[in-house]
Parts: C-alpha cells; structure tokens; sequence
C-alpha cells in the first residue's frame, strides 16, 4: 500500500472551542461541516495545501446517541478527561485511492485493519477503519498494542469532490507530521505495513503518548499538538 494524509482531527468537547483552538494557532477559523448521524458526532473543517484538510470534532449534543461506540474514543474515559483539558490534535486520517479498495484490504487482513464501515456526511460519501469499540486503531504484535492516535484511521472516499478535492485551500501547509511514543518500534511495524511510514516522523519517548503537526502560516511555523 501508498497512502496519502488525508487528515488531520483536533477533538473537542464542543465545536466552538475547537474552533477557536485553531484560529488562536493558525490565524483561520475552520467552518462549514456538518453531522454524522450514525457516530452522533459533528464537524468543521478547513482546507489546506496538497488536498489536506483539518477537522474539528465534537460529540453532536443535538443527536440521538449512536448505537454504537462514537469513533476516536470519543465515548472513553481517558480521552473525555483529556477533553475537559481543552482540544487537542487528538489523531490523523490516511487516504486510501484506488485501484486499492479499503474494504476488500480490511476483508484480506481482518487482523490487521478494524472494520472498513459506510459513513455519509451531506453528499459525501466514504469508508473507514473503526474498531467496534470505537477506540483509535492500534497495532498488536506477541500481545502487546500501541496506537493512541499516532496509527492512522484509514479512510476511502467514494465521491470524487472530497473535502480535500473541494474545500478552499487555505494559506496552510502541514510541513512535518510527528510523534513520540514508548512503543515506537511497534508502531513503526504497522505504519510500514500500511505504506505510511514516510507519513509521519516517530520518536521513541516514556511518558504520554504525543501527535504534533507543524503548520506554516501566514503568520510563521504553527505547531497543533
């Protein structure tokens, strides 16, 4: 596999916030979005350099709980408590293009990949890995697992105007993708099997896991983190 970013996720308690997280650091407020009914979650986004977005994401308190976990650990203990401390560049996104199809991948390596599920947002239309217990994707190897957001979701668009394709391109570029984790060498074992291992710079590091991004902006380097 050669993947793509696709996208960068700031998680939030609520959209208003994580709004303001990013226009506090990039000089740019993310807008437009919309709902995803069957995660119960909303969105704003905002376009950058090299079909690259940014996505702001909060539980949708207007929206039926979902009947299922909500992805990115959004219903989770550890990631609530890291929500109450503010937003936070929480994970990223991968992008699967064809003539690779994500859903007979996930279907070929069931034990590699989590479930590749239908999610529709307007006319969007796409694919991508969720484990059923909503949790960020991991990779197990003699037992032990290591993800915490630095193992990307994949995803596969089934639109040909995707929100990296129509969005509009701001003053943006995602320069340098990194991280640092107590696993490293696990994760690097997974992001070479997925083609994604040029994605993103990891570290090995105790202490809390760690995503950063640095951003150039009009006004200088930004880091998300």
């Amino acid at each position: 596999m050669k993947l793509a970013i696709d996208h960068l996720v700031i998680a939030a308690a609520d959209l208003d916030s994580g709004t303001r997280y990013v226009a506090e650091r990039l000089g740019i407020s993310p807008a437009g979005g919309g709902a995803h009914p069957r995660m119960g979650t909303h969105n704003r986004v905002l376009g950058m350099a090299e079909g690259i977005y940014l996505e702001v994401i909060a539980i949708d308190p207007r929206a039926e709980p979902p009947a299922r976990p909500r992805w990115f650990g959004l219903d989770q203990d550890a990631v609530r408590a890291r929500l109450a401390q503010g937003p936070y560049l929480a994970h990223w996104a991968a992008r699967v293009e064809a003539p690779l199809d994500l859903s007979r991948m996930q279907a070929e390596h069931p034990d590699r990949l989590a479930p590749a599920i239908a999610m529709t947002r307007g006319a969007l239309r796409w694919r991508l890995t969720v484990p059923d217990d909503g949790s960020l994707p991991a990779w197990r190897e003699a037992g032990v697992a290591a993800g915490d957001g630095l193992l990307p979701t994949l995803i596969q668009w089934d639109v040909p105007d995707y929100p990296g394709v129509s969005l509009p391109r701001q003053d943006l570029a995602l320069l340098r993708l990194s991280g640092s984790h107590p696993q490293a060498g696990l994760l690097r074992q997974g992001l070479a099997w997925m083609g994604a291992d040029h994605l993103i710079e990891l570290e090995q590091a105790d202490g809390p896991p760690r995503l950063s991004a640095q951003i150039a902006t009009a006004q200088g380097l930004r880091t998300l983190s």
